[in-house]
């Protein structure tokens, strides 16, 4: 972990608890407060929207303003919406306010979590990239859902789910903070793009970057398959687990903290697994082929064997642990493009928040005509397609310094 983002890294942890308080139950209250099925995908469906393009923004505006500020701007539209959601819409059961407050929202947290990414990238020596980014995941994920769906298996019964969304607010303001205050190192104060650049050429150059640079778009792709299953699940999972299971909504928060609570650890381990073995081969099988055989097996496990908590806690377990064999896929992005590098993180960051929008969107369309395990065959598909992708995103090698016998790094130079 770089010592000079080490305040923003809990930060982020903190911030992406309070986001994620809600990831577990805020689907089945909204249906238990009368909000139909499809009405409930819509609002998961337009908060993925937003996200996604405001993940784009993070990068492409980092490069204009610097990341500091990037992350104030989305610590504020979270904090306000979320005010707005709460104290107006939610009382008054008003769907277009819901739409709008909630859609809106999705602004907030990417600008904020991959403002910082952004920041780490910027300042982390290549040869150590991996595994930071291994830490900015093992906190972002840290909290959305692991710690956040943890804290709200305690807090919803204690405070109930109304209250439960107002505790959330005071995390994510808290962490903010933290980030804000905290963090003294000068890099993500500065303008990231060079000064002669003009701001119209620095954000379009971060989206023409996906066609200008192939690998660079196709790395996007991968991205959005990476956690398009993770935010789907969180749409129908919830109520396939309670009402077709038969586990408890309390039962259920501890499974996806479960899950998470894996990934966080093994996104450190594949980080530095990825600094080794080479961030490439590790997304390929690692992450997609791992991924697609443990969606499958949590799909047919935990329907033959029911509600039986300990098998589900170990399928749901190994999908957390696969799910983190992306993590080499941040370091390898901006590899692919070292003179924009922020230009590819804006791309990566785009990539993720199109999966917020993807995965909602696909059981949005197949859950009703497929079922459960059609969807879940869905996503293993796309992980699948994303190992097959990722074996074409090979990064150049360094240049050696003038004079200098330089070694290559393993991860830039491999072949799958």
């Amino acid at each position: 972990m770089p010592k000079s983002l080490s305040w923003g890294f809990l930060g982020v942890l903190i911030f992406m608890i309070g986001d994620g308080v809600e990831s577990g139950f805020l689907s089945p209250y909204l249906l238990h407060e009368g909000i139909s099925k499809e009405r409930v995908a819509l609002l998961f469906t337009v908060y993925g929207v937003t996200a996604s393009i405001s993940a784009w923004f993070s990068g492409a505006l980092s490069d204009l303003w610097g990341p500091r500020r990037v992350m104030m701007l989305g610590l504020g539209i979270w904090a306000a919406l979320q005010v707005v959601f709460l104290g107006l819409a939610v009382p008054a059961h008003h769907y277009g306010l819901l739409l709008i407050s909630y859609g809106l929202r999705g602004f907030g947290y990417p600008l904020f979590a991959y403002g910082f990414l952004v920041w780490v990238t910027a300042v982390t020596p290549r040869h150590r990239l991996g595994s930071a980014v291994g830490w900015f995941w093992f906190a972002f994920t840290g909290g959305l859902p692991t710690l956040g769906s943890l804290v709200a298996s305690f807090t919803v019964p204690w405070l109930g789910t109304y209250r439960t969304l107002w505790f959330a607010l005071v995390l994510v303001v808290a962490g903010g903070l933290i980030a804000l205050l905290l963090v003294r190192e000068p890099t993500g104060r500065m303008r990231l793009a060079p000064g002669a650049e003009h701001p119209v050429a620095t954000l379009l150059g971060s989206l023409s970057i996906v066609w200008r640079s192939p690998r660079i778009g196709v790395g996007a792709v991968v991205r959005t398959i990476n956690t398009a299953a993770q935010f789907g699940f969180l749409v129908f999972l919830p109520v396939f687990f309670t009402d077709t299971l038969g586990f408890s909504l309390t039962e259920w928060l501890r499974l996806l903290s479960a899950m998470f609570a894996t990934n966080i650890f093994f996104n450190l381990l594949f980080g530095l697994v990825g600094d080794r073995l080479g961030w490439q081969r590790t997304v390929v099988w690692f992450g997609g082929v791992g991924c697609a055989v443990t969606t499958l097996l949590l799909s047919y496990g935990t329907v033959a064997s029911g509600d039986n908590f300990a098998l589900a806690m170990v399928l749901v377990s190994l999908f957390g642990a696969t799910l983190a064999g992306y993590v080499p896929l941040s370091a390898l992005m901006p590899s692919l493009a070292p003179e924009h590098k922020g230009q590819a993180m804006s791309a990566l960051n785009l990539g993720a928040g199109a999966s917020t929008f993807v995965g909602p969107a696909a059981v949005a369309l197949f859950l009703d005509p497929l079922g459960v395990q059609g969807v879940m065959w869905i996503f293993a598909g796309l992980y699948l397609a994303s190992a097959g992708m990722t074996v074409f995103l090979t990064p150049p090698a360094p240049a050696p310094t003038s004079g200098t016998s330089v070694a290559p790094v393993p991860s830039a130079a491999e072949q799958v």
